[in-house]
């Protein structure tokens, strides 16, 4: 898909905003919005980050052609002289993040913006909108692949996908978390991905007769033999036909590398378990035995517990869509304005009736605490930038509402590492951001870092973000400040 300029690509009031603060504020006054979520999605026990990369693309490219300005002007709603000062718009700001792959968790900052008010209000739907479709779409994804124990997880979701850029960008989170192929030939040549494919039922049916059709698909594709064998008859006449082409391939010497079955309808425990039987009585034991039709966690695991001879997973819809949970969660609030006498931050909070809500305020980042000994995750603290820490003393952890609940950890016992980086800098780039199979590679390993029972699919442990003291008593001050005004 060509370069498109997606500064317009935003919420109306963020530009009626914008027109406010050019008339009634300093438009060079400096603040910090965060980035973050509140729930984890699907009732997991984490969620991954995914799309700073485009993100990245986003900012870069942030700026307003003159049809976009003749655009707002048709508007009626915007002065002349404001839409004169956006047509040198740029963002001159600083953006930190936390990479893509990280195992992350509820109400810590996923993006931090440093930037004149007006830039960083613009840019919250757009940076929302990519990183909520893309983390949803990456941890559903995770969550998939956990299911399917060590068995490949193909992606197979654009037909299905909420138009051309949830296909792409779904396909290309997807191969973040943990997928070891995509059908989408685009995803694969933007972001050089293994893209993987069989054929369908109506490559059968133009033939005819099914052995026909199987012997075609094995003379041009012998080294990647994956035959689609529900058709007419799995049991009866699939799964036969497809034994005999193998064998045929076997006695003229073609080499077996890659080769099976895949099924898409049926009862897949019980075909599969009777489809492994017949292959391996002919010597077929290495065979593929892939399976897709409406899967998802759930039925993987289902299936997986019935016993199931399945060895590879195609997911479609239920992943591209993310379809029991269609949707991240994500905000962007206003967290601290910079006092120009002082050129310091004066932290801001968001008041709600409900406690998840309140917001975290101040110039915040993230330190990830692992045990020493297991490398897992131990908590999360979110404290202020300039905070220091020791792994050589000891660290008081508590809970930020249930207060009482303490856990203090020994020196020596536990590592600690900042998880925000630095991406831009005065409106700069400063960050390299892999490619999507590196990226895959960083979030096994963060996966890693997780405990069993954190990734289970139902009622996992809940992995605690907790505030620094010094964040704590700044967030108390300001509550109580509120309350008593």
């Amino acid at each position: 898909m060509s370069k498109r300029n997606l500064t317009l690509l935003t919420d109306l009031y963020e530009l009626t905003m914008m027109q406010g603060y050019f008339y009634a504020k300093d438009a060079n006054e400096t603040v910090i919005f965060d980035a973050f979520y509140r729930d984890n999605p699907d009732g997991n026990g984490f969620a991954i980050a995914a799309g700073l990369e485009q993100v990245i693309e986003y900012i870069e490219d942030l700026h307003f052609d003159p049809e976009d300005i003749d655009y707002l002007r048709s508007t009626g709603i915007f002065k002349e002289d404001f839409l004169e000062y956006l047509a040198d718009f740029k963002f001159t700001g600083d953006i930190y993040a936390v990479p893509e792959g990280t195992v992350v968790f509820p109400r810590e900052p996923l993006v931090k913006v440093i930037a004149p008010i007006m830039q960083a209000q613009l840019v919250e739907t757009a940076l929302l909108n990519i990183i909520n479709h893309q983390s949803l779409i990456a941890t559903k994804t995770s969550r998939i692949v956990h299911a399917a124990g060590g068995d490949g997880v193909m992606e197979f979701g654009l037909r299905r996908a909420q138009g051309p850029d949830a296909g792409i960008y779904g396909a290309r989170a997807a191969m973040i978390a943990g997928c070891i192929g995509t059908s989408n030939v685009l995803c694969g040549q933007m972001f050089d991905v293994p893209v993987k494919g069989t054929h369908a039922h109506s490559w059968i049916m133009s033939f005819p007769d099914e052995l026909t059709a199987f012997r075609t698909y094995a003379k041009l594709y012998p080294s990647a033999c994956i035959l689609l064998v529900d058709t007419y008859d799995t049991l009866k006449s699939g799964i036969p036909h497809a034994i005999q082409v193998f064998k045929e391939m076997r006695e003229a010497g073609i080499p077996l590398t890659f080769y099976g079955i895949r099924m898409d309808s049926g009862d897949l425990a019980y075909l599969s378990k009777e489809a492994k039987k017949m292959l391996d009585a002919e010597g077929f034991t290495d065979a593929v035995i892939s399976a897709s039709n409406d899967l998802d966690e759930g039925l993987i695991s289902s299936l997986k517990n019935q016993g199931a001879a399945i060895n590879s997973w195609g997911v479609g819809t239920n992943l591209i869509t993310s379809k029991d949970c269609p949707s991240f969660g994500g905000v962007y609030k206003l967290a601290a304005i910079k006092d120009k006498a002082t050129g310091k931050f004066i932290p801001k909070i968001k008041l709600s009736e409900n406690e998840e809500k309140i917001t975290n305020p101040g110039n915040k980042t993230i330190y990830r605490i692992y045990s020493r000994d297991s490398h897992k995750i131990i908590a999360d603290l979110i404290c202020l930038v300039g905070e220091t820490y020791d792994e050589n003393n000891s660290l008081l952890l508590f809970d930020p509402v249930a207060t009482w609940k303490k856990t203090l950890l020994a020196p020596g016992t536990y590592t600690m590492k900042e998880i925000m980086v630095p991406i831009f800098k005065d409106g700069v780039c400063v960050y390299h951001s892999p490619k999507v199979m590196e990226i895959r590679e960083y979030c096994k390993k963060e996966l890693d870092t997780l405990w069993d029972e954190t990734k289970r699919l139902v009622n996992p442990h809940e992995v605690h973000v907790d505030l620094s003291n010094e964040l704590w008593h700044m967030k108390t001050r300001l509550l109580d400040a509120y309350h008593f005004e």
